[in-house]
């Protein structure tokens, strides 16, 4: 529980109204209730203060005066966010220790104030480091390396080899380093390819539920630092992305593709193997990129992917073809009534 003036010191905004008030909870401005805090994005949004419970608004420096004790802030939504990690710093709480039930072999090395679950395994040359939280039914393979203040949440896997920065935050049902998909068609049967290259990711990456992150068949499988995956993710083998992307639920990428820093993938987008897209390219849900875009910056859509221009003239140009076949049908008639005349 905070005071209203101690969160407007904490998140640096411009508090208006009584600095006493008790926060107890947070949540949106239709939901809220006496001891809430909430926030609006937009000035426009300002006439709802009057309507909502909450005993506090987190908004920004344009909103118009009310009779609500407000914080007043640059970016409404970043500084939410802030108040309520600063408001409610255990609202989750973490496994603490190790668990009895726990498999530790002998040759790991468990940082400081790190918690492992019940039944998570942690095999021989892990290394975790300080402040990790392991939950329950989690399995770290052979030589792993996590770094400080990961959270990995139940039923994750991370194959041997693995390597995670600081503050890596992996959601149920993750699987990181297992085999590429990588076959040789030998007199009609297939045999399998080894794949003895490891995955890196970097720091502050998020990985959603139920996220594939292959490992290399030679080097490295790469996230970059910063970047967020949604749920239901394909990253195959010797992928590499960028720092800052976004990679929205659904997407799938194929072997050795490259993606540059601050790229976003809209849901279900695909891209074929060994391709590149520059920095800051943003590809549209559901569209299939089947070759490079070197330019950066560039909107893509459709199946091909198309610069977003061409894409929409082209999809106009398609929505046109029943009234072109019809006037062209009138045509060939009118073409041949003028031939009879003849």
């Amino acid at each position: 529980m905070k005071k209203t003036g101690e969160i407007a010191r904490f998140i640096g905004g411009q508090l208006v109204g009584d600095d006493a008030i008790e926060i107890k909870g947070a949540s949106g401005l239709k939901e809220a209730k006496k001891g809430d805090i909430s926030f609006i994005i937009h000035e426009k949004f300002s006439p709802l203060l009057g309507m909502t419970k909450a005993s506090c608004v987190v908004v920004p420096l344009t909103a118009k005066p009310c009779a609500k004790t407000v914080i007043r802030v640059a970016d409404p939504s970043v500084s939410f966010s802030k108040a309520v990690d600063f408001i409610f710093p255990d609202r989750i709480p973490h496994p603490k220790g190790i668990h009895p039930t726990a498999v530790i072999e002998a040759k790991a090395r468990i940082g400081a104030n790190c918690g492992i679950g019940p039944y998570v395994v942690v095999r021989d040359g892990v290394s975790i480091c300080d402040d990790t939280v392991i939950y329950p039914f989690c399995y770290i393979g052979k030589n792993a390396r996590l770094g400080n203040s990961c959270i990995i949440y139940p039923g994750v896997t991370i194959r041997e080899e693995v390597s995670l920065g600081n503050r890596v935050i992996i959601h149920p049902g993750a699987i990181i380093g297992g085999d590429g998909f990588g076959y040789d068609l030998a007199k009609g049967i297939f045999l399998k390819i080894p794949q003895i290259g490891t995955v890196v990711v970097e720091d502050d990456v998020e990985i959603g539920s139920n996220v594939t992150i292959d490992r290399a068949r030679f080097s490295r499988t790469v996230i970059g630092a910063g970047t967020k995956i949604d749920n239901l993710v394909q990253v195959a083998h010797n992928v590499t992305i960028g720092r800052n992307c976004v990679v929205v639920a659904q997407s799938g990428i194929s072997g050795s593709t490259k993606l540059g820093n601050g790229v976003m993938l809209g849901g279900q987008a695909g891209l074929v193997h060994h391709i590149e897209l520059a920095d800051g390219v943003k590809v549209g849900a559901q569209s299939g990129v089947l070759k490079s875009f070197l330019e950066k910056d560039t909107v893509l859509w459709g199946t091909p992917a198309k610069p977003i221009r061409l894409a929409k003239r082209l999809n106009a140009s398609t929505a046109l073809l029943p009234k072109l076949y019809a006037r062209l049908n009138l045509l060939e008639k009118k073409i041949r009534a003028l031939e009879k005349k003849k």
